[in-house]
């Protein structure tokens, strides 16, 4: 797989929850990391989703926001 996406991590599926449209899928990325990703249902199912398989999370966005109180 090739994409232009610059941040991409590769992980194991830890938890993944279906909802009725959308499902929530918890990425294990090691040393205590877990990335949570909300996509449709459709995608979870399309990509078998389950825990224990390898995944890899991409991040492709035009802005990253950082605050503080």
């Amino acid at each position: 797989m090739k994409i232009s996406a610059r941040n991409q991590f590769k992980g194991t599926v830890k938890e993944i929850e279906r909802g009725p449209v959308s499902a929530e899928v918890v990425v294990d990325l090691g040393g205590g990391t877990e990335i949570t990703a909300i996509i449709t249902r459709k995608s979870a199912d399309n990509l078998n989703l389950a825990p224990g398989k390898e995944a890899y999370v991409v991040i492709k966005a035009t802005e990253v926001i950082v605050g503080i109180d």
